[in-house]
């Protein structure tokens, strides 16, 4: 009876152990051996064999890119200005003994690396600058973190500013300024539109002055030249100018009778009579 049972556990035991033995790595992985508490050599992808309960897989480290987001800080520019910026990594793993080894959590390590960096880049920057030169900060960022983390075996590929905006407060106070830059400008316009009109109106009212007054010398000096012509014309002789006078009289008075404030018209029995009086009176 104790032969079956011994020889059963033989075979558990021989099954674990080849199993402990034979280790079967995937694609995109590297295993972490330690001998012993030490470590002895990293496992690439495929079938592999270790020495059962000596050796041991500590660790089982991605070879994929890592794609890390960098959490949400508040950087203070140069102006002194508040701003709220992120960022993400994407790094990848060439040394896993190193990345293991080297750093308690890298991934703890290389976000607290890149958010005090990308303050001390922010902070040496003024607003403008800052919202407005992305690339820059990402290529200084690059550069002064990968030095770091190569030490852990780890390279950084890539690290990308996804949001680099004021904070609330500063917006309101930039969308205020905004509001009062738009409303200064427009109160200049309506200014510059009320003077230019005012201008335009006064241009006019004098270049019709002018017109009025260049009007009145030239009718004035057209009835001169026809007082001169009616009187070399008329000279001592009565009858054309009576005729001329009476003219003008039956003229007015047909305007009179046409006007809706008079009705009733008075002339006089002797109109030769009338002009006559009015030329000795003109004398």
């Amino acid at each position: 009876m104790e032969g079956p049972i011994i020889g059963i556990a033989i075979l558990v035991f021989c099954l674990i152990t080849l199993a402990k033995g034979v280790r079967q790595v995937p694609q995109g992985y590297k295993w972490v051996v330690q001998r012993l508490g030490k470590y002895h050599v990293s496992l690439t992808p495929g079938l592999k064999f270790i020495i059962p309960y000596i050796d041991n897989v500590a660790y089982k480290v991605t070879t994929k890119d890592i794609v890390l987001d960098i959490p949400s800080q508040e950087v203070i520019t140069l102006d002194n200005v508040v701003i709220i910026a992120n960022a993400v990594a994407y790094i990848n793993i060439v040394s896993p003994e190193k990345a293991v080894y080297g750093v308690e959590d890298y991934e703890l390590a290389i976000r607290t690396l890149v958010q005090t960096s990308l303050r001390s880049i922010v902070g040496e920057m003024k607003l403008d600058d800052a919202l407005s030169s992305r690339d820059q900060i990402k290529a200084r960022l690059k550069t002064s973190i990968s030095d770091d983390i190569a030490d852990w075996g780890i390279t950084l590929k890539t690290v990308e500013i996804q949001d680099i905006n004021p904070s609330g407060t500063m917006q309101k106070a930039m969308e205020e300024q905004a509001a009062a830059e738009r409303e200064r400008r427009a109160t200049v316009t309506r200014a510059d539109g009320e003077k230019t009109a005012a201008i335009l109106e006064a241009d006019g009212r004098l270049e019709a002055s002018r017109r009025d007054a260049e009007a009145k010398v030239v009718l004035a000096t057209a009835t001169q030249e026809a007082i001169e012509k009616v009187t070399q014309g008329i000279q001592d002789k009565e009858l054309p100018a009576v005729y001329l006078l009476g003219e003008k009289y039956v003229e007015a008075m047909h305007e009179m009778a046409d006007s809706d404030n008079s009705k009733l018209v008075f002339l006089p029995a002797d109109i030769p009579a009338a002009v006559r009086g009015l030329m000795s009176g003109m004398k």
